[in-house]
C-alpha cells in the first residue's frame, strides 16, 4: 500500500484484503497501473528525442519525473480535472522544466497510453507470476497421474458406478485439459498488443510531425517489447484481451470441475481421497469432528464470481464507431479477476500436493459393483460369439443379481444357455469375467503416457 492510502482492511474488494496475491502487486495494483502508464509516456519521449522532435534533456527530465509520480496524487488531480490521463500528464509536467513540458504526451491520445499500458502489465503479470503458477498446478496434476497410475478406482458416469479405471487415469484427464488451456493462455497473453495511432486510429496527430507515423508507433511499442495491431481506432482491437480472458475463464472452469470431483470423493460415504487439516480443511465451529473441504469450496465459489465476467468481456467488444467509453469502468475489473484466478490456482496446487488418495477405500467402492461391471465385456463378447440378444439378456441377469444378491458372474457361469458361447471365450476373456478388476483397458498406460507427454510439452514450451 502506498503511504497515506487506506489500510488494507478498510477496502471494499475481497481481492484487496482476503484473496490478495502480493506477487501481482507490481502489475495489477492501481499504483502499478500508474507506473505502467508512465512507462509508456517515457517510451514516447525517448522515441521523440531520437527523432529530434524533442531534446534529449527533455526526454531525460520526463523519464525522471515519471519515476516519481504516485497514484494518490494522480487521483487527487483527477478530482480537479475530471480526466485520468490529463491528471497523469499534469503530475509529470509539474516536475519538469518549462522547456521540457511540451514534450510530455506529444501526439498521444489517452488510449495510446491506457491500452498500451494494460497490454504490457498483463503480459508481464502472466509471464512473471500467473503462468508459472499454472505450471506448478499442472506439475502437481502430472505427479498425481503418474503416482496413481495403477490405483484401482471405479469410474463413474451419471454419478453411478460404470467401469474400472485408475485414479491416475482420472487425473490424466485434468492434466490434459488444464495443460491445453495453459498453453492457450500463454499464447493469448503474448498476443496482446499496444497502439500509438491517435484519437481515431488514423495517425492524424503524429502525421503532423513525421511522414512515417506507423514506424513511429512501432518504435514506441518496441521500447516496451510490444507490437502494434495492424489497425486500431482510438482503442486496440478488443479481441486479443477477450481471448485471453476467455482462456482464463476456461482454465478456471477446469479448476471448478476438479474441485467438485475431489470434494465428492472426500465425502465420508465415498472416502477415496482426503486432505490434512489446515488452511484448506477446517473444523465446524460447533462440530469438532467435521473436516470441511473449504479450500475446494473456495475455488468453486471464486469461479462463480469470475466466470460471469466473460459476459462483460464479450459486451466490451462493442464500441460505437471509433470509440465510446462504455468499456472503461468494466475493464478496471480485469485486474481483480486475474488476482482471484491466480489465488485459486495457488490454492488448488497446495490442495493437490497435500491430497491423500485412499486406495483401500477405492477398492472397497469398486467391490460394491465389481461383479456388475462385467456386464459390458460380457454382452460384447457374447454378441461377438453369436448370441442374438446379448445386451438385453445380460441386463436381465444384472437385474436378477441385484434382486437375489447373487453375483452376476456366478449367475452367468451357472446359466446353461450361455455355455455354448462361454466355451468359446479365450483364457483372457474368461479371466475378465471372473476378475472384473482386470477390466481396465489401458487406463494405467494412458495415465503414464499423458503424464510423460505433458511433462515434455512443458519443457518444449520453455515452461518447465
Amino acid at each position: 500500500m502506498s503511504e497515506g492510502s487506506l489500510p488494507r482492511f478498510s477496502l471494499f474488494a475481497p481481492a484487496d484484503y482476503r484473496y490478495y496475491i502480493e506477487d501481482l502487486e507490481p502489475f495489477l495494483s492501481e499504483e502499478s497501473y500508474v507506473r505502467y502508464k508512465c512507462k509508456v509516456e517515457v517510451s514516447l519521449a525517448k522515441v521523440l528525442a531520437r527523432r529530434g522532435l524533442i531534446s534529449g534533456s527533455s526526454a531525460k527530465e520526463i523519464e525522471e519525473a515519471c519515476g516519481r509520480v504516485k497514484a494518490e496524487e494522480v487521483y487527487a488531480e483527477e478530482q480537479r480535472t475530471g480526466h485520468e490521463i490529463i491528471a497523469l500528464v499534469n503530475m509529470i509536467r509539474a516536475r519538469i522544466s518549462d522547456e521540457a513540458k511540451p514534450g510530455v504526451h506529444k501526439t498521444a491520445t489517452s488510449y495510446d497510453i491506457v491500452d498500451t499500458a494494460n497490454a504490457l502489465r498483463y503480459q508481464e503479470a502472466f509471464k512473471q507470476v500467473i503462468l508459472p503458477d499454472m505450471v506448478s498446478l499442472e506439475e502437481a496434476l502430472i505427479e498425481l497421474a503418474r503416482n496413481e497410475r495403477d490405483t484401482l478406482q471405479i469410474g463413474r458416469t451419471h454419478l453411478q458406478h460404470a467401469e474400472p479405471i485408475t485414479f491416475g487415469f482420472a487425473m490424466a484427464w485434468y492434466v490434459s485439459r488444464f495443460g491445453n488451456t495453459l498453453l492457450k493462455v500463454g499464447t493469448a497473453a503474448k498476443s496482446l498488443t499496444g497502439k500509438f495511432s491517435g484519437a481515431v486510429g488514423a495517425y492524424n496527430a503524429s502525421n503532423l510531425f513525421v511522414d512515417d507515423p506507423e514506424e513511429l508507433e512501432k518504435e514506441v511499442l518496441a521500447e516496451l517489447g510490444l507490437r502494434a495491431m495492424e489497425v486500431s481506432t482510438q482503442i486496440v482491437q478488443p479481441e486479443a484481451l477477450t481471448d485471453l480472458m476467455h482462456y482464463v475463464a476456461s482454465a478456471f472452469t477446469i479448476l471448478a470441475n476438479l474441485a467438485d470431483d475431489m470434494r465428492n470423493l472426500e465425502r465420508p460415504e465415498i472416502g477415496e481421497v482426503g486432505q490434512p487439516r489446515g488452511a484448506d480443511v477446517s473444523r465446524s465451529s460447533t462440530m469438532p469432528h467435521k473436516a470441511n473441504p473449504v479450500g475446494l469450496e473456495n475455488v468453486k465459489s471464486l469461479w462463480k464470481n469470475v466466470m460471469p465476467f466473460m459476459v462483460t468481456m464479450y459486451l466490451d467488444q462493442i464500441s460505437d464507431h471509433q470509440r465510446d467509453l462504455t468499456n472503461s469502468a468494466s475493464q478496471r475489473n480485469v485486474s481483480q479477476v486475474l488476482d482471484l484466478f491466480d489465488y485459486s490456482v495457488r490454492r488448488m496446487t497446495r490442495i493437490l500436493k497435500g491430497l491423500k488418495p485412499h486406495a483401500r477405500n477405492m477398492v472397497r467402492n469398486f467391490e460394491m459393483s465389481g461383479d456388475k461391471i462385467i456386464a459390458e465385456p460380457l454382452q460384447l463378447l457374447l454378441s461377438a460369439y453369436g448370441h442374438p440378444n446379448a445386451h438385453e439378456y445380460v441386463g436381465k441377469l444384472a437385474d436378477k443379481s441385484y434382486e437375489t444378491d447373487v453375483q452376476l458372474n456366478e449367475l452367468v457361469l451357472q446359466d446353461q444357455s450361455l455355455s455354448p458361447y462361454l466355451s468359446r471365450f479365450t483364457a483372457r476373456q474368461v479371466e475378465l469375467v471372473r476378475n472384473p478388476s482386470k477390466y481396465l483397458g489401458i487406463a494405467s498406460e494412458k495415465a503414464e503416457k499423458i503424464a510423460s507427454k505433458w511433462q515434455q510439452r512443458l519443457r518444449d514450451a520453455g515452461l518447465a
